[in-house]
């Protein structure tokens, strides 16, 4: 028997949002991977060097599963629910978890590293990135793109200004990367297909992604929701595009 709206919303409103495991939308989302592989190349990396930080970690989801760890493994992350799902993770392969908000100066010494490495960063601080590189050292990192699941943000929020549609350009980051004084190795972009089968799922991933709809409730947004889930009923999954680029940068020397 079909779910009804309030059932389904109900139930993801009530979800744990700890950690960055997105499992629970497993049957009930879907979503095209880049073809680059960033686990599996960032796992292959760290085998190789032998210090690396891991900025805004998540939960330890991506390192966690890492088959080989350098001699020295730093990770940060600001979110506390994220920063005690990582610890819990991590600590008992010997990575040092530090909560770190992202904003202030990276609270290690220059040149402490050679490979720094970040899934998804919200705002890549390249002056501190750089710093903490060793001459020769890489930066690593998958990067969230422009206008990235804007249908469905567009569908709460109305469209956006072309500035804002901009934000997380890649070839902004490459510049404002290579004004700190990084070198650029490589660069790709894609664009993927992510579908939403129920509006459940719209509501677990707009509560677990905060920054998407900025105060997102569902009391605040019930009348868009009801419209979502009524689209979706009559139209099938309701579809949406992710931008992710690999951005790989060296610090000369």
């Amino acid at each position: 028997m079909d779910r009804t709206f309030d059932e389904l919303v109900a139930e993801a409103d009530a979800a744990p949002m700890a950690g960055w495991d997105f499992s629970w939308l497993e049957g009930r989302a879907t979503e095209e991977r880049p073809s680059w592989g960033y686990s599996r190349l960032l796992h292959e990396r760290l085998g190789t060097v032998g210090a690396a930080l891991d900025l805004q970690t998540g939960g330890g989801e991506v390192l966690g599963t890492a088959p080989a760890l350098p001699r020295l493994l730093v990770a940060t992350e600001g979110w506390p629910p994220n920063v005690a799902a990582a610890t819990a993770l991590l600590h008992p392969r010997g990575v040092a978890v530090v909560a770190h908000d992202g904003d202030s100066p990276l609270p290690f010494g220059d040149a402490a590293f050679d490979l720094v490495t970040s899934r998804h960063p919200v705002v890549p601080r390249w002056a501190e990135i750089a710093r903490v590189l060793r001459p020769g050292g890489t930066y690593l990192a998958q990067h969230v793109g422009p206008a990235s699941v804007f249908e469905l943000v567009e569908f709460f929020l109305g469209p956006l200004p072309d500035d804002v549609r901009r934000g997380r350009d890649p070839e902004d980051e490459v510049a404002d990367a290579r004004a700190a004084g990084l070198e650029l190795v490589d660069l790709r972009a894609e664009r993927l297909r992510i579908e939403f089968h129920d509006v459940g799922a719209v509501v677990w991933f707009l509560r677990k992604v905060v920054w998407m709809v900025p105060g997102f409730t569902v009391e605040a947004y019930l009348p868009e929701l009801r419209a979502l889930h009524e689209r979706i009923e009559a139209e099938g999954p309701f579809v949406a595009h992710s931008a992710r680029h690999l951005l790989e940068l060296r610090r000369p020397g």
